[in-house]
Order: C-alpha cells, then structure tokens, then sequence
C-alpha cells in the first residue's frame, strides 16, 4: 500500500473511499471587490435571504486530495482535476465529508460528492487525470445548456472575450492577496482542513519535487487575486461560485515561482435568481510558455443584488 503523505485517515466501504468529518473555515468575511463587502460577510448574505454567510466552495477540495493522492498517487499533483458543481453552502461550524468512488483498473475518471453531516450535499462531480483528460462534469454542464439572451448584470460580456495580454503573477508564502482575498498562503495552511509538508518550503524537500506546491484549493484565489481587464459585472452586485474545475496538465503549482495568467470568457447563463458567466483561465510557465494548468470558473451574480435589475431588465423586454 502506498504511504500516505496526510495526517489524516480515510474509509474504504463498497468501493467508495471516504475521508473524515472536517469543519471548514470561513476565510472571507473581509473580502472586498468593487467597493463593497462580499456574499461571505454575514450581513451581506443575509440582505440576500441567506442563513449565513458561505464558505468559499474551493475550500471543500482540500478534502479530496488525501483519497485521489491514495488513487492516483503523485501523479495527481502533476496531471489531476477535480471539476464540481456545488449544490448546498456550508457555513462555518458545518461538518463536511469528502467521498470518491474507486475506479476501476484503467480508468481516468471518477464520481466524486461531499454532504454535510445532515446529510445535505454540498457538491458533487468528477475528479480525472490526464495530461490528456477525459470528459469533466463541467464539460458536461456547459454544453448542455443553452446561451440566455438579453442579459442585465452581464450586459457587456460576451462569450469570447478574451484578455489582451498574459498578465504575471506569482504567490508567496506572506504574501497577502489584497482585499479580494484577505490572507496569506500562511494564513491558509493554518486552517487548511488537510495539511501537507508538501505545502511548506522547509518540509517540502521530501516531495518530488523538492519545493512547494500551491494546494489546489488555493489555485483559483491564485489567478483571481489580480486586476482581470475582462467585462464584468454591473456593480455593486453580488456574486457567488456555483461550478469549479481546477486541471492539471503539466503541474504541480509552485510557490513562489512565476506563470502567466490567459483569461477567456466560455459561456454565459441564466436562472431565476442569477446571471452566470463562465471564465476560463490558462497558467503558463513563465520560462517556457507551457501550458500547466487551467481553471474554469462558473461565477453567479444574483439579480437581488443589483439595484436596477428590474428597470434595466424592462428596458430590454426581459420582463
């Protein structure tokens, strides 16, 4: 059997592998953006009918690593993607689970969920590994719903909008992310629900690679923490992540190395309480332009957080 690079344990029952309850820590109540506090402060969340204010949902991946490291070993630093549709919020003081079906010998993919210890789901989808990956949960939602028309919050995006130019960016351990993400990589592995010695310079010489890696559940605050020139939302508006891919192709993430960020708008949606747009991001080596892994993020305005959305939406003949 594989020794576990985890300080944690893990149940195997009926081909499904399943971690331990964890209690997942809010990180966000000070997040800032456009001027205004986000749906993670609490009072924002309640103005919005929430019961308090979620958790971010890339939190909850730090629970899978420890069963896909068991499949997949290495391998899933350097190749692997977990890709989520996150279906009930968790707050701080939920337990959470983390559940991944074992795949068969061969296979590259699998099912994977989380349910809060009432039983509610917190997110379900597919975890692979590549480089070369087959079809994700999120490739299987984005292209089985239609374009909406006549958007509001998100009048001025649309689907090809690309940035101009690869922007550099680079995360250090102190470093702080500034007001959208008010922490350090430090501050996170304090309170990281599975810790890792790969994670930390000092301990990280017994990995493979003999420095740090970025948790894949900070690889999305890594490419959102900076400008991004691409349309947006109409502000002040709220939003929330409703899906998230993070895909390896040529990892792992290193800490305090530097990649360029390629940002893409993929697709655009719509439900009765939000406006979604979907952002594709592509991480490069900064030395050699090759491509090491990609983010796709499906982030949800909600349409009660826009104060002029039922006149706007008027003037466009939605209502």
């Amino acid at each position: 059997m594989r020794k576990s690079i985890w300080k944690t344990h893990f149940n195997e029952k009926n081909d499904v592998f399943s971690g331990p309850f964890r209690m997942p820590r809010q990180m966000l109540s000070a997040q800032e953006y456009s001027g205004h506090l986000s749906i993670h402060d609490d009072d924002q969340a309640a103005s919005l009918g929430f019961s308090g204010a979620p958790i971010e949902g890339p939190t909850h991946f730090s629970q899978f690593d420890p069963l896909l490291h068991k499949i997949w070993g290495d391998q899933w630093f350097e190749h692997g993607c977990i890709s989520a549709h996150f279906k009930n919020m968790v707050v701080e003081g939920d337990e959470v689970q983390a559940f991944v079906s074992k795949p068969l010998t061969g296979e590259k993919s699998t099912r994977i969920w989380a349910l809060k210890r009432t039983g509610d789901i917190v997110l379900e989808g597919s975890a692979s590994i590549g480089p070369d990956h087959p079809e994700t949960e999120l490739d299987r939602i984005i292209s089985s719903r239609p374009t909406p028309s006549n958007l509001v919050i998100l009048e001025k995006v649309n689907i090809g909008d690309r940035s101009s130019s690869a922007t550099p960016v680079k995360i250090e351990m102190d470093q702080h992310l500034g007001n959208s993400y008010p922490f350090s990589l430090n501050d996170k592995l304090e309170k990281i629900t599975e810790y890792c010695d790969w994670y930390r310079p000092k301990t990280a010489i017994s990995s493979p690679w003999q420095k740090a890696i970025i948790p894949i559940e900070m690889v999305n605050p890594f490419v959102s923490f900076t400008a991004d020139i691409l349309p947006q939302a109409k502000q002040p508006s709220i939003g929330l992540f409703a899906d998230l891919e993070i895909k390896m192709i040529n990892g792992p993430l290193f800490v305090g190395e530097q990649y360029l960020l390629e940002r893409e708008i993929v697709g655009l949606g719509e439900t009765r309480r939000t406006e979604s747009m979907w952002l594709k991001t592509s991480i490069l080596s900064h030395q050699t332009k090759q491509l090491v892994a990609t983010t796709l993020l499906n982030s949800a305005v909600l349409k009660d957080s826009y104060v002029n959305y039922e006149t706007e939406a008027r003037e466009l003949g939605k209502i």
